[in-house]
């Protein structure tokens, strides 16, 4: 049985690359809808599928369809919030979230199955299992820092997978990130503080995502690195999400580990 996908900000670098392997596995996948700004529209025409503005027309013709969703966080709440109401499943990939607008998606998924991760690389995810292990193993005398390194276009900062990381570790040391959490060091910044979690962002050229883990200890260090190689990888990961959230109940925000 194939699984019937609307693809949400279809011209978009993540969302071109999901709509390109939908109709690359038509075994798999059916693109039921494609939803983006009115000024790019003309250049969807022809998906043969219904293209909109507007995701609740969409929605009206596609019974069924799981919506896959990277686009920002104001527009992907925008879309929780029609899914709620018609009851689509829904696939968010998206980062940058405030507190406050995860909050309203936690409560939205109650209504409808929703599906949310910072990244939807089975690698990652892998690295949330095995991190707070070695960070226990390791021990407080050594300090964590996290560096992540991205194209110049991304706009949140740092990562969303940054932050999820750092909170995992953070969890482990018993600590909540928004305290521990270092993102800015100038000037004379006196010695650094034990309960702390350096998150740090680079920005440039087309580097689809790098991200590593430093634990440094007297005498050693030891470094954990995931390179993200293309946007592939993260759209397959979309794609497997939805093929999971399909025919799921609301009730909860679900993510990888659920998965998994």
């Amino acid at each position: 049985m194939t699984t019937a996908i609307i693809v949400a900000g279809a011209k978009g670098h993540m969302g071109g690359t999901i709509r390109a392997l939908v109709q690359s596995e038509p075994e798999r996948y059916q693109l039921a809808g494609l939803v983006e700004r009115k000024e790019c529209l003309e250049d969807l025409s022809g998906a043969g599928c219904p293209v909109s503005a507007d995701i609740t027309t969409v929605l009206a013709d596609a019974p069924g369809a799981v919506i896959v969703d990277f686009t920002s966080p104001s527009v992907s709440l925008c879309h929780a919030r029609a899914a709620a109401e018609s009851g689509h499943a829904l696939v968010i990939g998206t980062t940058g979230f405030t507190v406050e607008q995860k909050e309203e998606l936690e409560q939205m998924a109650y209504k409808a199955p929703i599906f949310w991760s910072s990244n939807m690389s089975v690698g990652v995810n892998v690295l949330l299992k095995i991190l707070p292990e070695l960070a226990g193993l390791l021990g407080e005398s050594y300090d964590i820092e996290i560096v992540e390194l991205h194209h110049g276009r991304k706009k949140d900062a740092p990562s969303g997978t940054a932050l999820t990381l750092g909170e995992c570790l953070a969890q482990a040391r018993g600590w909540k990130l928004e305290d521990a959490r270092c993102s800015s060091r100038d000037g004379i910044i006196g010695e650094r503080p034990k309960a702390q979690i350096g998150v740090q962002a680079v920005r440039g050229g087309d580097v689809a995502g790098v991200h590593t883990v430093y634990f440094m200890g007297q005498g050693e260090r030891i470094e954990i690195c995931h390179h993200a190689h293309s946007r592939e990888n993260f759209a397959r990961g979309a794609l497997r999400a939805a093929d999971w959230l399909n025919g799921r109940k609301a009730g909860k925000l679900y993510g990888m580990s659920d998965i998994f």
